[in-house]
């Protein structure tokens, strides 16, 4: 019966949800052991270094185990959920159950049976702006607000100790997870004689530290008659961390694919930035013209519309640079193709979706890929191949105020535009100093590809689009 059961058991693997992703977090389950879940039913959402994603299971059955709990990066591969496909385990009654199941299962319940009751995250709406894995063991980093309270006791343990047979030795390990450990030692505190605060007795932060307090006090006058404690190395100031002054937030997920991105981009890249000012008041009037357009209604028609237009026209003229540095090859690698990709703030950092060949786009049809992404992002719902094989970037920091910036290339592309805010101001118009629409273009580019001449060109055209947007339609 056993040998039946087990053949009917199948291990859901992590997927490799994006091009040459190794690993992903467990963002949220949304089953747990017992439920009967269906071929394509969607049973959690993990995120990437790229995107969040929701898993489908590829099979009908009862789930048996979640391998791991929420907040867990797991690699690609490793199993991260069992369903029984033939429903024995949701019809065995507990009397059924086998006296003894096989030892130490790979991973601890990541939550006990029942619908989970996390409140929902308000979703912020992104706006556009800024800026757009080595192989490794599988790491757990729970969330600040997961917490642990989901896992049983015994499984903490036997998370925490590293093997499958926690609670065997004489003396039990205290409950405490990685950093805290880390912090403990740090601190020369030691965890034993801690009286932990957490849920199902994990020893906190605050609880290491404020176990620390005293232990400084002690060593600073020491008893009479009580031998001093040997010196300890000075503390780094990271353990100087006060939780009631500071927050602490991991950098994973698309922050740090992110920020390892952009490292890479500006100490690989010669970055050039050049700047114009530009009146764009009849670009504003053409925008309100086009808002009342029977061919433009109900899609998006906004001044990043006729901006992105006005780059595209630019491209076409300079076609040199929408192009590559290929390192490797020791090759510049020209694209007949644009995948125009436009910088989004999202609430799981900062994003870079591309519309895929912009170039053949007609107006309605841009401003129709425009109001996808836009939504999409908002969504949250952005796809890793969403994401993949841009050539050109905007980044739209005017809807903050921001006159301008200097702008990161993403990687493996070779310009990048950034748009301020379009501002009332006075300028001087037919002779004569008007107030006018204004605002300041930045691009910045590869200097290896592309060199002062060719960005200049590139720049003057879009400003130029944007003063007469008649240009839109001489220049295509």
């Amino acid at each position: 019966m056993t040998t039946m059961t087990d053949a009917s058991v199948r291990e859901f693997k992590m997927p490799d949800v994006g091009e040459g992703l190794t690993e992903a977090e467990i963002l949220k389950w949304y089953v747990q052991p017992g439920d009967t879940v269906t071929d394509g039913q969607v049973v959690c959402e993990v995120e990437t270094a790229k995107a969040a994603v929701e898993l489908p299971i590829p099979y009908d059955g009862v789930v048996r185990e979640l391998r791991f709990p929420e907040g867990t990066t797991v690699d690609v591969g490793t199993a991260i959920i069992t369903v029984d496909v033939a429903g024995g385990a949701a019809a065995r009654t507990p009397a059924e159950q086998p006296e003894a199941e096989p030892a130490a299962s790979a991973q601890p319940v990541a939550a006990p049976a029942g619908p989970a009751e996390e409140p929902k995250k308000e979703v912020r709406q992104p706006v556009l702006v800024g800026y757009g894995v080595a192989t490794s063991s599988t790491k757990r980093r729970p969330r600040k607000g997961a917490e642990t309270a989901a896992v049983p006791a015994q499984a903490i343990q036997t998370e925490l100790n590293g093997h499958g047979h926690a609670g065997l030795a004489e003396k039990p390990r205290p409950l405490a997870k990685p950093p805290v450990r880390k912090l403990a030692k740090d601190l020369g505190v030691d965890l034993a004689v801690i009286t932990p605060s957490g849920p199902d007795g994990v020893i906190t932060r605050e609880d290491v530290h404020a176990a620390a307090v005293p232990t400084a006090t002690s060593a600073a006058a020491p008893e009479p008659g009580v031998a001093a404690p040997a010196a300890r190395p000075a503390v780094a100031p990271a353990a100087t961390y006060d939780g009631a002054r500071e927050t602490r937030v991991p950098v994973k997920g698309v922050r740090k694919a992110t920020a390892a991105a952009m490292v890479g981009s500006a100490f690989t890249a010669p970055h050039v930035t050049e700047f114009v000012t530009v009146d764009v008041t009849r670009t504003m009037k053409l925008v309100e013209e086009l808002k009342q357009d029977k061919e433009m209604q109900g899609l998006r028609v906004n001044p990043l519309l006729l901006i992105a237009k006005a780059l595209l026209v630019a491209i076409k003229r300079n076609p040199d640079v929408n192009a590559a540095w290929d390192e490797a090859n020791q090759e510049i690698v020209r694209k007949h193709y644009v995948n125009l990709g436009i910088a989004a703030a999202t609430p799981r950092g900062l994003i870079v979706p591309n519309i895929k060949d912009a170039q053949a786009k007609t107006l309605p049809q841009l401003a129709e890929s425009l109001g996808e992404l836009v939504s999409t992002a908002r969504e949250g719902k952005t796809s890793p191949a969403a994401m993949q094989g841009g050539t050109v970037t905007i980044t739209n920091v005017g809807v903050f105020g921001v006159d301008t910036g200097t702008p990161i290339l993403n990687p493996g592309e070779s310009a990048i535009l950034a748009v301020g805010a379009i501002k009332l101001q006075p300028w001087v118009h037919k002779g004569k100093v008007k107030p006018r629409q204004v605002t300041t273009l930045a691009l910045s580019f590869d200097h290896r590809l592309v060199d002062g001449e060719l960005g200049s060109k590139v720049l003057a055209d879009v400003a130029a689009i944007l003063e007469q947007p008649k240009r839109l339609i001489t220049w295509a």
